[in-house]
């Protein structure tokens, strides 16, 4: 399939598209800080780098992009039908980095929790996600996986908290 625009503007498209402050993470970020938690930003002395760190709870939260970071079983993690063997292999690597930064976070007494974009894509979702993020920290849990699947969640370590359709 040949793309609708031309290199440049396709390139100029995709430069455009953010890493941090993205909308599902400012709709979690404000339910959060209207739930009293207080967090820092994109810490640079964690690995990784994520979204949240809550020092007072020893627990990091990335927000994912379902697109980017494969959401196993989303609808929003879709492949594009030019270049498939170069998006395979950036999402390899993209997949393969988060599993490396999640395992190291964990080694290092982090506890972790992903938020998938599809569970802040309304603001009643936003909420309960919010209140589920709420809970799992004020626990003893060492992850937290909250998103919505269309297949059924497989089974792996951690708590996975999906909503179904």
């Amino acid at each position: 399939m040949v793309d609708i625009v031309d290199a440049e503007t396709r390139s100029r498209m995709m430069a455009g598209i953010k890493g941090k402050n993205t909308k599902p993470e400012l709709a979690l970020r404000r339910a959060l800080h209207a739930r009293g938690f207080r967090y820092r930003l994109h810490t640079k002395n964690v690995q990784g780098r994520p979204d949240l760190v809550l020092p007072k709870y020893r627990a990091v939260v990335f927000v994912h992009g379902c697109f980017w970071h494969r959401h196993l079983g989303c609808r929003y993690a879709t492949n594009p039908k030019t270049r498939a063997e170069f998006w395979e292999v950036k999402f390899a690597a993209n997949v393969a980095r988060d599993s490396a930064v999640r395992a190291a976070l964990l080694e290092a007494g982090w506890r972790v929790a992903t938020i998938w974009e599809c569970a802040l894509r309304k603001p009643e979702q936003v909420a309960v996600a919010a209140d589920q993020l709420s809970t799992w920290l004020l626990s003893e849990t060492e992850t937290l996986e909250l998103g919505e699947r269309e297949v059924s969640p497989p089974t792996g370590e951690g708590e996975d908290v999906s909503s179904s359709r």
